[in-house]
């Protein structure tokens, strides 16, 4: 109700943030003063997986990545170290960050296991890399990845979603969707094959698209047959019952969907109801192993009990790639690789699991023409420390998380075969040549899929997004073929 003791200047000056800015606004309007952000869209974003144009020609357009989680012991795999071997139960003289400090020691632990020289490159492994030693020429083995933190979560979230730590960051597979589109309409564009025993760690943060809409998050298949549940329809709704519903259904949500615009959730869900139909077919032939050759499953390991999962797994990311899926990415349960303690036997039996599917998906790439665009990653989000990590006995001794320096390799997608690049100190500890980070990591990607990781940008609650975060990356271009 008006107030007549209320005076003009009282009013004005009560209201002067409403009537004032408003006021203001009309002006600047008027003169065509008003700023306006680079690159804000001024209709509402449409989101869709239609393909779209790149920003230079790319050289890979789909990926598959082995993540290993838990931290690879790079000094015992990938990266040999004759003065730790030297100098091992002698006492450390640098700085080192534990997460276990109650079993920490500076006593210096050597490799258990022999290195030698592979292939023309000469790169040196460990002899519990036998079959990744066949394929040394054919990968780019870097040597010095930082994220600059021990810890797992904080670690893995920094390789998928730019930042250390934060969750609700968007997934670089639902970058490379949202800047790219899929290459099929008949099959997810980014699949998700999770391991039998369980989720990683940090669950389904892995495969999130954040803040993006759910349309680019990541669709995970069942680790056990069927990989797809209800993929048929029951008998008397097949045939033209199935396409009577189904078209009833999309004019329902398309309704819906126009009175209520932006819902991305209900978009995805219209999305992903249209796709299942097309999927009945595409979908089982894609993961349908049977129909490949006896060399094809002996190549895989998948007749051996020691890697026949991992081995289908590797198989069916191939099949997957080769049928225009984007983006393929395999999880191992829980963190294997984080060898705290009992490394002497832990550490062989991982690889006895991954080692052979995980080279054997190279070569067959390779052999099918496919390596050239088809960009293969194999790594975990952190290393192992130089030191013994007591566990009360030797065998019992393992290794505490490194952030400081690390191993990962790639292959195919144009980056440079038979090389290593960067380096540790000479106890395997920091990496002091060649740094590259995560963002590093994800520039240089999206680079190789003709995206420029500076300019693809997701405009979320008024902020210019980028995978980076804006923080300091590069594409490491010493990399690349």
């Amino acid at each position: 109700m008006w107030n007549e003791t209320v005076s003009r200047r009282c009013f004005l000056n009560r209201q002067a943030l409403g009537i004032g800015s408003v006021a203001l606004a009309w002006l600047l309007q008027q003169e065509k003063l008003q700023a306006k952000p680079k690159n804000v869209p001024m209709q509402p974003p449409t989101f869709d997986l239609e393909l779209k144009p790149t920003h230079h020609p790319p050289k890979a357009k789909a990926m598959i990545s082995l993540f290993q989680h838990g931290g690879p012991s790079h000094m015992d795999l990938t990266d040999p170290k004759p003065e730790l071997t030297k100098y091992d139960g002698t006492e450390y003289n640098g700085e080192v960050g534990y997460s276990f400090v109650n079993e920490a020691s500076k006593k210096l632990m050597g490799t258990r296991w022999k290195f030698a020289k592979h292939g023309q490159c000469g790169t040196e492994l460990s002899e519990l890399l036998p079959e990744t030693a066949e394929i040394v020429d054919d990968i780019c083995l870097i040597r010095s990845m930082h994220t600059g933190a021990n810890g797992h979560e904080v670690s893995i979230r920094y390789f998928h979603g730019g930042i250390p730590g934060v969750t609700g960051r968007a997934h670089l597979a639902s970058w490379l969707l949202y800047g790219l589109g899929s290459e099929t309409q008949e099959l997810p564009a980014y699949m998700v094959l999770t391991d039998p025993g369980g989720h990683p760690v940090d669950g389904t943060n892995n495969w999130s698209s954040g803040f993006m809409p759910a349309l680019y998050q990541g669709t995970v298949l069942r680790p056990k047959e069927p990989r797809i549940l209800n993929l048929d329809s029951p008998p008397h709704l097949q045939g033209m019952p199935q396409r009577q519903n189904l078209d009833f259904l999309q004019r329902l949500n398309r309704n819906h969907a126009q009175r209520f615009p932006g819902a991305s959730d209900l978009e995805a869900r219209i999305a992903s109801y249209e796709l299942a139909a097309r999927m009945q077919t595409a979908a089982r032939e894609a993961l349908d192993i049977s129909k490949e050759t006896k060399a094809t499953h002996e190549l895989y390991g998948i007749n051996d009990d020691a890697t026949r999962e991992y081995g289908t797994r590797c198989l069916i990311a191939r099949r997957l790639v080769e049928r225009g899926v984007r983006f393929v990415q395999l999880f191992l349960n829980g963190q294997p690789w984080d060898n705290h303690s009992h490394l002497g036997t832990a550490l062989p039996s991982i690889c006895r699991k991954t080692d052979k599917p995980s080279a054997a998906l190279v070569k067959d790439l390779k052999q099918r023409g496919m390596l050239d665009e088809v960009l293969v990653h194999w790594g975990g989000e952190i290393g192992r420390l130089p030191v013994t990590q007591n566990q009360g006995a030797p065998e019992k001794d393992g290794r505490d998380h490194n952030g400081q320096g690390f191993s990962m390799w790639l292959a195919g997608g144009g980056i440079k075969p038979g090389m290593t690049f960067g380096a540790t100190d000479e106890f395997g500890h920091r990496a002091v040549e060649n740094k590259v980070t995560p963002n590093d990591y994800q520039a240089t990607l999206l680079h190789q899929f003709g995206l420029d990781w500076n300019e693809l940008v997701f405009h979320h609650n008024g902020r210019q997004e980028l995978l980076t975060a804006g923080r300091p990356a590069r594409v490491v271009d010493e990399i690349l073929s």
